[in-house]
């Protein structure tokens, strides 16, 4: 059978993360549920959509990717104006194509590229904001930036990784961290950026070979302590070393996370 790959965006609040709650005892809307209302609708028999991987409750994605396959007779409908006629407005599909039958949207992915949204002053969120930021107010970046150098590289990110999913080894490459703006920003002492005509928005990017269990929202944690001041970047290594999800700080929250981008 046909197998066609879609690159999906979502809004994941209303939602409890992509993947389906097959054994909940009270089952929440997922997205991969969404997408599967819609295709066994159109083809008239269950079908299951297979994601890149989970993303949690309340987080977002931008370029999430899924594949599944269809009868030869159905490859050709035009299947992104299909989904997005049936979906709900917090969910679409930007893009389907057809690919080599062996295509797998989770095993055939070589990286992923999480966003994640900072809001630097507590005196106020825009609203059309407010289910996309963590309102952290005013942050030293340049601590971040060097808590950020400890981090990047391959290690064992047991310390950043919370409990609930089973895997092999909790050795990940992290290739990079950046942030926009690039530029230096006025240190945490600053009491409000707005009026000295600093941007007030914030976004972290992080690159890696695969990410564990919330770790990307632990790693946002542990840099935000460093930018208020709660954790010294030279504690990093030694946070890494410990291999102890106990020693590092509170998990970021979920919704100024975003999955930007599948990398094949």
């Amino acid at each position: 059978m046909p197998r066609l790959k879609l690159t999906i965006a979502y809004v994941g609040t209303n939602y409890c993360g992509w993947q389906i709650q097959a054994f909940s005892r009270r089952p929440q809307p997922t997205v991969q549920e969404e997408l599967e209302r819609v295709a066994e609708r159109v083809l008239g028999t269950p079908v299951r959509i297979f994601g890149s991987g989970r993303t949690d409750s309340g987080v977002h994605a931008e370029g999430q990717v899924a594949h599944f396959d269809v009868p030869e007779d159905k490859a050709d409908r035009d299947w992104q104006r299909t989904f997005n006629a049936m979906l709900p407005d917090d969910i679409a599909v930007l893009d389907v194509e057809r690919v080599a039958s062996d295509f797998h949207a989770r095993i055939n992915a070589t990286g992923k590229i999480y966003a994640y949204s900072l809001w630097l002053t507590r005196r106020y969120t825009p609203p059309r904001l407010f289910p996309f930021v963590w309102a952290t107010g005013p942050v030293d970046v340049a601590a971040m930036d060097a808590a950020a150098r400890h981090l990047e590289g391959t290690h064992d990110f047991s310390t950043f990784r919370n409990v609930g999913t089973e895997v092999e080894t909790c050795v990940r490459t992290l290739r990079s961290i950046s942030r926009s703006p690039h530029g230096p920003l006025p240190g945490a002492d600053t009491p409000d950026y707005a009026r000295v005509g600093i941007p007030l928005q914030l976004t972290w990017y992080f690159e890696a070979d695969g990410f564990l269990k919330q770790m990307v929202r632990n790693l946002m944690g542990t840099l935000v302590a460093c930018g208020t001041g709660k954790l010294s970047p030279d504690a990093v290594p030694s946070l890494l070393a410990a291999c102890d999800r106990a020693q590092a700080p509170a998990t970021a929250p979920a919704q100024g996370l975003s999955l930007a981008r599948v990398l094949y």
